[in-house]
């Protein structure tokens, strides 16, 4: 039996991470050791460790690493946190092969000290480019520590090789996260709504809305055309979050239509936008509700029924164009992204933001994304990603000594 380490620091990439850790759980050659780290562990992010647990997994080990700040310094004191404690467990523990999937800046330490271990690394998602976040050198600075890469489509595999990972340890499998959802049964609506106003009342849930923790009902019906609304930080630009934020809540107060915030990620200042969606929860209730997370299910059963994906999440990018939901998606953040047909790109300032809404929402842009197809495919994902680690792990096909794939020009 092989162990294998997988490692979650955020919600956003435990909700692709869930049908590959189903998996690696089910295999009788595989011993999951599941570690869960960085938003996971905070109260300001809703302690969403307990959803891990809640889904049925046992987290082999909790690393302590966030600290409560959203400065530079402060996420860089965090990563020298993760490095610490990583390298304890590593060095304890030594695991077969570590999986990562995305572009965190939590991944980087964790990555650090697997290397320094000699632990062969696995990473999923590489090869993308989102030019506007510091996470797009994150990537490609752990594509060069891992040792398996699976990433989203060809061009990404392509972009992997590019930077010298050998065409034989580089696969394109799929997007893993569009697994949730063709393999689960997502809610109805009325079971959403009900779903949702009794996470109001669940402590476990952390929800903040309206600057409260109490139960509150949603004063809107799911029947009413509402936003999907996710913002983060672009991290490449200085001062920008609570500018580009506000032209947003601009734009909404304009459109006739109910909005659904999930709160931002603990990336580089975030808590300005945290800040102002409270506020705009507590000064609009009857038109707005807001979630810190509100767990794959929930948020993917309220995507199916949207009227728009709106703010610059990548879900908008990968999972949106499934449901055939039109994507709005707000400045450089994921500049880079293949696109389907289902994404509107706009600059972040109320005219354009507001113009794209209503090109949204308008027949003509509806009616032209019918049959849309999604660039990131969707399927058996978590399967072919074992079997390949699984045949390099049996067969000792694993060589640390990595030569550089050089391109011809």
């Amino acid at each position: 039996m092989k162990n294998i380490c997988v490692v979650t620091a955020a919600r956003s990439e435990y909700g692709p991470l869930y049908p590959l850790l189903s998996k690696i759980r089910q295999d009788e050659k595989l011993d999951l050791k599941l570690i869960a780290t960085g938003s996971h562990l905070s109260g300001e992010f809703g302690f969403t460790y307990r959803t891990i647990e809640k889904d049925g997994f046992k987290i082999d080990r909790k690393i302590d690493m966030l600290l409560s700040s959203d400065t530079g310094a402060g996420i860089s004191k965090s990563m020298g946190l993760a490095l610490i404690g990583f390298a304890d467990y590593f060095c304890e523990n030594k695991p077969d092969m570590l999986i990562l999937l995305g572009d965190r800046y939590e991944l980087l330490p964790i990555c650090s000290a697997a290397m320094n271990e000699m632990i062969p690394i696995a990473h999923i998602s590489g090869g993308e480019i989102t030019e506007g976040a510091i996470d797009d050198s994150i990537r490609h600075a752990i594509t060069k520590l891992s040792y398996l890469h699976f990433t989203a489509n060809e061009e990404y595999r392509k972009r992997v090789i590019q930077l010298g990972e050998s065409p034989e340890r580089v696969f394109a499998f799929g997007e893993l996260g569009l697994e949730n959802i063709f393999c689960q049964k997502l809610l109805s609506k009325q079971e959403l709504e009900n779903t949702l106003n009794e996470c109001k009342a669940d402590k476990n849930y952390h929800v903040k809305t309206c600057n409260e923790r109490a139960e509150r009902k949603l004063k809107f019906s799911f029947d009413d055309p509402y936003a999907l609304v996710t913002f983060h930080p672009v991290t490449l630009e200085l001062e920008s979050a609570k500018l580009q934020f506000k032209e947003l809540l601009k734009a909404i107060d304009l459109m006739d239509i109910n909005v659904i915030f999930t709160k931002s990620n603990a990336d580089k200042g975030w808590r300005v936008i945290n800040r102002l969606i409270d506020e705009y929860a507590n000064n609009n209730p009857e038109k707005c509700t807001a979630f810190e997370n509100m767990g794959e299910l929930n948020y993917l059963s309220a995507m199916k029924y949207c009227a728009m994906v709106l703010g610059n999440s990548s879900s908008g990018i990968w999972e949106a164009p499934s449901f055939g939901v039109p994507t709005v998606n707000i400045g450089d953040r994921q500049k880079g992204r293949v696109r389907a047909k289902t994404t509107l790109d706009c600059n972040p300032n109320f005219d354009d933001i507001l113009k794209a809404m209503k090109r949204a929402m308008s027949k003509d842009f509806r009616d032209s994304i019918k049959g849309a197809i999604n660039p990131y495919g969707g399927g058996n994902t978590s399967e072919k990603i074992i079997s390949v680690i699984k045949d390099f792990l049996f067969s000792n096909k694993i060589d640390l000594k990595k030569k550089f794939w050089d391109i011809k020009f």
